[in-house]
């Protein structure tokens, strides 16, 4: 009888020793803590739910300890292995974008294209200071490309340079994508006057014609792509998912684009990165520096877009409201809702959403050709 308890006994206290319970550590209790953040920002906050929560979820997961999920034969590991590392999760994801957006806006305005190619500014002057702060230059490119503002251009760049950061380079972007109304507006205020602030433009842009909009997808991409190959995975697939939406004979896969597939992707995506955040990766040195460097990225991504809309200003005698180069970074709409919402406070009558659409959507394509330039120096 006694032999069978100690048997029990010990059989209980190997199943104890190898629980979570007694191996858990120090770091994977941070990392938990951080997880619950993020779920707490994208539940009560709203910051960027659609992401912050799988990814809180996944670093939640991540930290567990002898679950093995995110070792082989984990599901974790395969979406990482098969999906992010890839590249794949993100090109799916700009399909839906591409099908959710209307470049009517850019196309009746092209200077838009070049205030979404002065708000990657940003990315440039975060890639010499990661590199001064000793980054090598592919993990520089991975935490620069945070500046611009645009989630899966972020992940899919740094999943080909810097595998090792994908975690907090995809949580530093997209906590800072959520915190876009309050990021922005300090840095337009800075570098406008109220009088700048204040400048109306017309109410409306010209119609741009369906021929027009079946036709720039297919231009933008043989332009873009043979400028920078490498860019043409993320340029194409926002383009065929755009060209879907555009084309009026493939509703049935414009909606798919838009719902299913970019939902989907969406939630393997979060889960994924939140994968990567183990505490033994995260809990680094070099997660305090990719924050604060991409909180510069963001910054000075703004102000490169005011400072050319200020350029536009002067060129035009005044007629421009230089606050529509904000908008120029990709994070779509939210970026051309801050121009708008701070046009309001100055006048309420003075309406810019659609102006600064132009820039925002620009920005995307500005944003994915960059990260192609970046890549290509790899």
């Amino acid at each position: 009888m006694s032999e069978v308890l100690e048997e029990i006994i010990s059989k209980v206290l190997s199943f104890l020793a190898s629980s979570g319970y007694f191996n858990i550590t120090l770091g994977n209790l941070v990392m938990i803590g951080v997880a619950s953040i993020l779920m707490y920002l994208a539940i009560k906050k709203e910051y960027e739910p659609l992401l912050l929560l799988p990814i809180g979820f996944g670093a939640l997961l991540a930290n567990l300890p002898l679950s093995g999920i995110t070792d082989p034969g984990g599901f974790l590991f395969y979406i990482y292995e098969y999906l992010l590392a890839t590249g794949i999760i993100p090109i799916l994801i700009f399909i839906g974008i591409g099908a959710m957006t209307d470049f009517g806006q850019l196309i009746s305005s092209p200077k838009s294209f070049i205030l979404g190619a002065a708000a990657q500014i940003g990315i440039f002057m975060a890639l010499f200071l990661a590199i001064a702060f000793g980054f090598n230059i592919d993990e520089a490119g991975a935490i620069a490309i945070i500046g611009s503002a645009d989630g899966p251009t972020t992940v899919y760049t740094a999943s080909r340079l810097a595998p090792h950061l994908l975690g907090p380079v995809a949580v530093a972007a997209y906590s800072y994508m959520s915190l876009v109304p309050i990021i922005q507006p300090p840095v337009i205020r800075l570098l406008t006057t109220k009088k700048e602030r204040s400048v109306r433009m017309p109410p409306q842009l010209r119609e741009v014609s369906k021929r027009e909009k079946i036709l720039f997808p297919v231009i933008t991409t043989v332009i873009a792509c043979l400028l920078v190959p490498t860019a043409t995975p993320l340029i194409g697939a926002l383009m065929v998912g755009n060209l879907l939406r555009e084309s009026g004979v493939t509703e049935r896969l414009s909606k798919a684009a838009q719902n299913e597939l970019i939902n989907l992707s969406t939630i393997l995506l979060g889960l994924g990165v939140g994968g990567t955040m183990g505490a033994a990766n995260f809990l680094t040195y070099s997660t305090v520096l990719i924050v604060g460097i991409g909180a510069f990225a963001f910054a000075t991504a703004t102000a490169g877009g005011v400072l050319f809309g200020k350029l536009f200003y002067a060129l035009t005698g005044g007629k421009f409201n230089p606050m529509i180069g904000a908008a120029g970074v990709s994070a779509v709409p939210m970026s051309a809702r801050v121009v708008q919402r701070m046009a309001s406070k100055e006048d309420p009558e003075n309406f810019l959403l659609m102006h600064a659409m132009g820039p925002n959507v620009a920005g995307v394509i500005g944003s994915a050709i960059v990260a192609g330039i970046i890549i290509s120096f790899a």
